[in-house]
């Protein structure tokens, strides 16, 4: 007989939140991803800054470099143990990000090195044909008490 086995299942150790939300890659896509993602992160009691700055640019980015006509963007966080990763997907997988902005001169192609200085790690994997994935991830820190 086994009615003394716990019949319960193991709550996991570590809570994994995450949210996902797809957007039409054109700026007013960008913009609410940067505020759907604040207001997510708001929710799950997370600070908001930088990880609002991050999913900015990287909106902004799949937006502009990233967009085909008739395909969406993706953007997913997830919050597993003290990190939180943000991603964007797009469907432009031949045309991978850099660094380096076209021209010293130039006016824009700085984003990534932004994402660079805020995040503690980031990349871009590649996905199933046509997709990539821009991804960051932000250590979560508790503050320290002021005495």
């Amino acid at each position: 007989m086994l009615s003394d086995v716990n019949q319960q299942t193991a709550e996991p150790v570590t809570p994994v939140r995450n949210f996902s939300v797809l957007l039409s890659p054109t700026p007013c896509g960008a913009r609410q991803a940067r505020c759907l993602g604040a207001a997510q992160l708001r929710s799950w009691g997370l600070p908001v800054d930088p990880a609002r700055q991050i999913i900015a640019e990287l909106a902004v980015n799949a937006a502009t470099h990233g967009r085909v006509a008739g395909r969406d963007f993706r953007l997913t966080l997830y919050v597993v143990a003290d990190t939180l990763r943000i991603e964007v997907t797009d469907t432009r997988g031949e045309l991978l990000p850099g660094l380096q902005p076209a021209s010293p001169d130039a006016e824009s192609g700085r984003g990534l090195l932004l994402v660079e200085a805020l995040a503690d790690r980031w990349g871009v994997t590649e996905g199933r044909f046509p997709r990539k994935t821009v991804w960051a991830e932000l250590r979560l820190t508790t503050p320290e008490p002021e005495f």
